[in-house]
């Protein structure tokens, strides 16, 4: 068995206009997701899921993703381990020429679903890199990230950027625009991490932003007004200015609530990170519920978030410096 683990991320700056061509800054957190893959001697796809919630499940079953098992999990779970780990293990298939083999995949992570954090590139990274490893090719990091990113692509019906898949293959921060992925220098971020015990739909999210920036020229400008927000990002993160940083995220998370794709939760979860004194706070990832990322140095914020209604976990997260990690 080959067993691979691979970090999840939270944005800086830019989710949402990334899919339009402008920058994004998402960095790497120590918040992994661990893929086992093991060889089958038939063709049949077995996925053991464990920590994707508060409920793992088996299956079994040699069908596509359109083969829906009868078991009793949700529909996020099955997507998860059904969606992603079949794209992945097609991306497999096709690295290594080997159209008919079948697998026993077991997935472990502390990265929630759906909250913002990468889950699924994480495990989309991990599922590709041990499944490779397992029969016999070790892929570089660049194509790693960009056969992930095709897993995410053709699960979101060709919604999704490179960020998250870039991110979480090399580790670190880093700024994706386009085709254009390429690693940053940052400094020791003083990250914190709010949860809201939920997820947003991301497609839906996505195409309600889609359908106002083509109906409203105020709202496309506003998601260029993100990107200007991103480039001025980049410039405090090479001065590792931590307070303008906070002052860019503050601008970032206005701009996405202008675009819908905030929350009550979420908001709260951002005045009270900005109330103890946090340099900054804004949502992370596709939104609608989920995660929100603040920096703060002192204890104020993850104590705060702890006794903010609608906040279910608080935590500090450090900048994970490596992706991919081979560990088996």
């Amino acid at each position: 068995m080959a067993v691979s683990s691979a970090p999840g991320k939270v944005y800086l700056f830019g989710e949402h206009a990334v899919v339009y061509g402008e920058p994004a800054v998402p960095c790497a957190i120590e918040r992994r997701a661990r893929v086992g893959v093991e060889q089958r001697s038939d063709n049949k796809l077995r996925i053991h899921a464990e920590d994707l919630s508060l409920d793992g499940f088996t299956v079994e079953y040699a069908g596509g993703a359109n083969d829906r098992p009868d078991i009793d999990a949700s529909e996020s779970l099955l997507n998860a381990a059904m969606g992603y780990i079949d794209s992945a293990i097609e991306q497999v298939r096709d690295v290594t020429d080997e159209g008919d083999v079948g697998f026993d995949v077991t997935i472990e992570s502390d990265i929630p679903l759906g909250a913002g954090l990468g889950s699924s590139a994480a495990v989309a990274v991990a599922a590709i890199d041990a499944g490779t490893r397992e029969l016999g090719t070790t892929l570089e990091t660049d194509e790693l990230a960009d056969r992930a990113y095709r897993t995410e692509h053709e699960v979101q019906s060709g919604q999704a950027s490179r960020a998250d898949t870039f991110c979480s293959a090399t580790g670190g921060a880093v700024r994706v625009e386009g085709e254009d992925c390429r690693s940053l220098e940052a400094p020791d971020l003083p990250i914190v991490v709010g949860f809201d015990g939920g997820a947003g739909d991301t497609g839906k999210l996505v195409a309600g932003v889609r359908e106002l920036r083509d109906e409203y020229g105020f709202a496309a400008d506003t998601v260029d007004a993100i990107g200007d927000v991103v480039r001025n990002g980049e410039q405090a993160l090479a001065d590792g200015d931590v307070e303008e940083l906070g002052r860019l995220m503050d601008f970032n998370h206005g701009l996405l609530s202008a675009l819908g794709v905030s929350s009550r939760s979420l908001d709260s979860m951002v005045w009270a990170a900005r109330d103890a004194g946090a340099h900054g706070a804004k949502l992370t990832g596709a939104g609608g519920g989920g995660c929100i990322v603040a920096l703060d140095p002192t204890d104020e914020t993850e104590t705060a978030l702890s006794y903010t209604p609608g906040c279910e976990d608080a935590f500090r997260a450090a900048l994970a410096e490596t992706g991919v990690e081979r560990l088996e």
